[in-house]
């Protein structure tokens, strides 16, 4: 039986970025795709229940595989250290389980709403899709990306980045059991590489994949990491069907 792979969005929350990848890894590889609301303001909190309600939907018996995404890497981190039934393995891309820069730290309340307010401005789509995709951008990523943004309300998008500001899984690493692997993007210009260094020193056996890309790299790089995950599922003893 394939290992299903459940995707958990970044910081937009659509699950629309996801598309690349999920055309990379072919389309007969049992993937879902977990959704945020764009209008409620939902923390990490709040997210858990929803997303692990949406895991107890899947077919029984059938194992699966967890994908956090940049913000959703703590989610994914939480979920793996209480797993539920099925879950064979952890999967972290470009993402962290504390706040990821120490300049983040520094930003108070007043200076992230006008951050947010910014970067949903018509203005700032370039300087967006230059820090999250770089000079992989493609036409076809930047219209995913603008689309995705459109998308999510300035507020949610504010209260997401608080949550990052805030968020310590640190001690959660040491109750994870299942393999783990950590995509890092070699041209990441938003998590820093000290990101996957800090879970690694918690969970020894972290298998870290670097690869050429942005942060944004299922999206800019979706055939090689397509081919990283079918690689860990297949050494969890079930096979994937191949990349097209």
């Amino acid at each position: 039986m394939p290992v299903r792979l459940v995707l958990l969005p970044g910081m937009d929350g659509t699950g629309d970025l996801f598309e690349p990848l999920r055309e990379a890894m072919g389309a007969h590889a049992p993937v879902d795709v977990v959704r945020y609301s764009g209008t409620e303001r939902l923390g990490y909190s709040e997210l858990e229940p929803l997303v692990r309600a949406h895991l107890a939907r899947l077919p029984e018996g059938e194992p699966f595989v967890l994908l956090g995404e940049s913000f959703s890497g703590p989610l994914a981190i939480s979920i793996a250290a209480s797993p539920p039934p099925g879950l064979r393995g952890l999967i972290l891309c470009c993402s962290f389980a504390r706040p990821p820069s120490p300049g983040l730290a520094l930003m108070r309340g007043g200076l992230i709403d006008l951050l947010m307010t910014l970067l949903h401005a018509p203005q700032m789509a370039g300087p967006v899709r230059r820090m999250l995709l770089g000079r992989f951008a493609t036409p076809r990523l930047a219209v995913l990306l603008q689309a995705s943004m459109r998308k999510v309300s300035g507020a949610v998008m504010t209260h997401r980045m608080k949550e990052v500001q805030r968020v310590n899984v640190v001690d959660k690493l040491a109750q994870v059991r299942v393999p783990s692997m950590y995509l890092q993007a070699m041209q990441d210009r938003v998590v820093p590489a000290q990101a996957a260094r800090v879970i690694q020193r918690v969970l020894a056996d972290l298998r870290v994949v670097r690869l050429e890309g942005p942060h944004g790299l299922l999206q800019a790089a979706p055939d090689a990491t397509a081919r990283a995950i079918e690689n860990f599922c297949r050494e969890l003893g079930e096979p994937v069907p191949a990349s097209t």
